[in-house]
């Protein structure tokens, strides 16, 4: 397997979060309602390993590291399982397993129905992130997974109706957001490798 080390460090980095996480809400370290806090964070971890996600491609075309996109699936499905813990936490936590509360939810904070087509969206891309349905699907498969742009959509539509009152911190994962969707529109993303090759042309001349 091709860089073994950097994705085990990544898989740890990734789990490393939700264990803190749960081990400080059992240790009463996250306020008078752990619960809450811990449904906020997987949340906002949902949208961060989104983000990142989304950084790898950009990032192996301005370094020219392929180490970048080989870690990228393993980001996606990490991203997938942090938004199914902040839906059961949400389920257990606020929710208090009473089914029965989820249209009353529904109607007072219609911010659960984008976070909810954002999880749907989440969860297609998520089973067809293997090799079989990427032969399955052929050319569909690349038009398929272009839902991550949608998520993310939904993804900083849910935060910001949520957040409301305080956009500074929103407005920051907005625009490393917007920047990554800039880098994928075709005339920016073909000029990335350009700027690489001259930069290292005017190393080796200096």
């Amino acid at each position: 397997m091709r860089y073994l080390y950097w994705r085990l460090s990544v898989f740890t980095a990734a789990s490393a979060w939700p264990l803190l996480w749960v081990y400080q809400a059992w240790a009463f370290a996250l306020g008078p309602d752990p619960g809450k806090v811990l449904v906020d964070r997987l949340g906002l971890g949902t949208l961060i390993l989104l983000l990142v996600t989304l950084s790898m491609t950009p990032l192996q075309k301005l370094t020219g590291w392929p180490g970048w996109v080989v870690v990228r699936r393993q980001l996606g499905l990490w991203c997938f399982a942090y938004v199914v813990l902040h839906l059961s936490a949400y389920l257990v936590f606020v929710l208090g397993l009473d089914l029965s509360q989820l249209g009353v939810e529904l109607r007072k904070r219609p911010y659960i129905i984008v976070g909810a087509l954002g999880f749907f969206c989440l969860l297609m891309l998520a089973v067809t992130s293997n090799r079989y349905s990427q032969r399955r699907l052929g050319v569909r498969w690349k038009k398929l997974h272009r839902l991550v742009y949608v998520i993310l959509g939904l993804g900083l539509l849910h935060m910001l109706w949520i957040v409301r009152a305080d956009l500074k911190e929103w407005a920051i994962y907005a625009a490393v957001g917007g920047v990554l969707m800039l880098l994928r529109i075709p005339p920016i993303a073909r000029r990335i490798p350009r700027l690489i090759n001259k930069r290292a042309l005017s190393v080796t001349k200096a």
